[in-house]
């Protein structure tokens, strides 16, 4: 047998698997038919239907809608346009209902601004029917009061009923307090009977609510607590650097109970001399940490008719005033202490203790020595013996944190409560200074530190005897007295005279310079005319 004429039939392959017939393959698409119009409207239509069937209370369609849904022919360019319209004045009408209450707010008598409705009359009717449902449905129980007559009462016989009975009381208390505004949380309570005391109590509960929550909103938005920077504040920050007065103001130096301090470089106005380095006071225009400034400023007489205790903020702006003029009397006396720039409401701005951005330490935090810090303690001594005779104030918060110590000098910082030694608690203020200066030096064994009475002594000339008790019994009484009130008048006038007198000799000289300045630049620009005219006559001549 030949090997090829043998053919073996092989068994037909099959299709199956072991498990069953194999599903058919899913007709496959083409991407033009994916990307056609007809086919998504198709697809779209199907889900509406889906929808449509599951939907147990179907609403009301409005015309276009019935129009689409039986022709399915969107090539109607007038009906797309009819429908696009139709959205248009739905949205329109929406924004006019929210303008409508905002401009009635609780108003009794509102305006009503229907007439502008722009609302399609085929759907008028049926919006009208959901406005008059007032957000109750049918199954709601509403509270419908029975009429009175001008006794205070309803029907006869048996059915007569008084407008002070307490069960229709309590049923309209409880329809009345869904009323209250949607912040007081009261849940469903129309099937609960509220008698009249505890609806009286809710309703004087909810009002003093809405009026604390008023009144927190205000704090927030006007206060100045936390780091000092409110709106108002921020915008006349703002406005100091678009005058460029200042560049940029950048971190906080340090802060306190009444102020924060800012770190701040001055900008190129030719109006103000602004330093290259300068500090933004900001003061807090709250009371909470700080809420006995007025017995620094109500007897002083030059802010007691200007003081109010309505309007926080316009005491925090006599209190930046204060600290200004107390400044430049001190500066105008020869003592160290920032100067004054300018003074913006409650931002005062000054020069900068210190040097490339680093501020000058405290004297509670700067490292000295024995021998600085007996030079220290020299220069805080006399500065109060000048602050008090020359300048005629007392510093009334002196101590460690209110010194700063640079380039070996005591700088005075932080004089917004200091007052005249006319104030009624000027020289206690004084006594309260030696001591917290006696205090700190005798800490840091500075040697011969007198006692606090005889640095008072020293600095006053004056000779009370005794410590404690006897000795402020006596500075008390002299506080009444009639010779210092006197003195301290006497001192006040010559100052006034003498800084004003010199103030308008200092502008008169300055304004000198400035002519003589014009007019040796007129006189230059004068000399560079007539010979550049000459120049160019040579060269004509040339």
């Amino acid at each position: 047998m030949n090997s090829a004429s043998l053919q073996v039939e092989s068994p037909p392959r099959q299709t199956g698997n072991a498990w069953g017939a194999t599903p058919p393959a899913p007709t496959v698409c083409s991407l033009t038919d994916v990307m056609s119009e007809e086919l998504a409207l198709l697809l779209e239509k199907e889900e509406n239907c889906k929808i449509s069937k599951k939907s147990k209370n179907s609403e009301k369609k409005s015309p276009f809608e019935e129009n689409d849904e039986v022709d399915g022919d969107t090539s109607n360019d007038l009906l797309l346009a009819q429908m696009l319209q139709h959205e248009f004045d739905r949205a329109a009408d929406e924004q006019l209902r929210l303008e409508e209450e905002q401009y009635n707010g609780n108003s009794k008598v509102s305006l009503s601004f229907s007439h502008y409705r722009c609302v399609h009359p085929a759907i008028a009717g049926d919006e009208d029917d959901e406005d008059l449902s007032d957000g109750h449905s049918d199954n709601e129980e509403r509270f419908v009061a029975p009429t009175f007559n001008r006794s205070g009462v309803a029907g006869r016989g048996k059915s007569m009923i008084s407008k002070h009975d307490a069960a229709l009381n309590a049923k309209r208390n409880a329809h009345r307090l869904m009323e209250f505004p949607c912040e007081f949380e009261s849940g469903d309570s129309r099937q609960l009977p509220l008698p009249n005391r505890v609806f009286n109590v809710l309703k004087v509960h909810m009002m003093n609510e809405s009026k604390r929550a008023q009144r927190l909103h205000d704090k927030q938005e006007k206060a100045t607590a936390e780091q000092s920077l409110d709106s108002k504040t921020r915008l006349l920050l703002y406005k100091l650097i678009n005058a460029d007065i200042l560049q940029n103001v950048a971190g906080c130096i340090s802060t306190g109970k009444e102020a924060t301090v800012f770190y701040a470089t001055g900008g190129k106005s030719t109006e103000v001399l602004v330093p290259a380095e300068c500090v933004a006071k900001v003061f807090k225009t709250t009371l909470n940490e700080f809420k006995n400034r007025d017995k620094y400023i109500r007897d002083d007489y030059r802010f007691r008719d200007r003081l109010t205790h309505q309007n926080p903020r316009k005491v925090i702006h006599l209190w930046a005033e204060k600290e200004m003029h107390n400044l430049m009397k001190m500066r105008y006396f020869g003592i160290p202490c920032p100067d004054v720039v300018l003074l913006k409401k409650h931002i005062l701005v000054m020069s900068f203790i210190g040097t490339d951005q680093r501020p000058a330490p405290k004297l509670k935090e700067a490292a000295l020595s024995a021998e600085q810090m007996q030079d220290a303690y020299e220069q805080v001594v006399e500065i109060m013996k000048k602050l008090f005779r020359d300048c005629q104030l007392v510093h009334a918060d002196l101590s460690e944190y209110n010194i700063l110590w640079h380039q070996e000098r005591a700088w005075i910082i932080d004089v917004s409560q200091s007052v005249e030694p006319v104030h009624p608690l000027g020289l206690e203020f004084l006594l309260r200074d030696c001591r917290n200066v006696v205090r700190f030096f005798s800490k840091n064994n500075v040697p011969d530190v007198p006692s606090a009475e005889s640095l008072f002594n020293s600095l006053t000339e004056l000779n009370f005897t005794g410590e404690g008790r006897d000795f402020l019994s006596q500075l008390q009484e002299y506080e009444k007295s009639e010779t210092l009130m006197a003195h301290a008048a006497h001192n006040q006038k010559e100052f006034v005279f003498d800084y004003f007198f010199e103030r308008s000799l200092r502008e008169r000289e300055d304004d000198d310079d400035e002519e003589d300045d014009e007019d040796e630049e007129d006189e230059d620009e004068r000399e560079e005319e007539e010979g550049g005219e000459e120049c160019a006559g040579d060269a004509e001549e040339a």
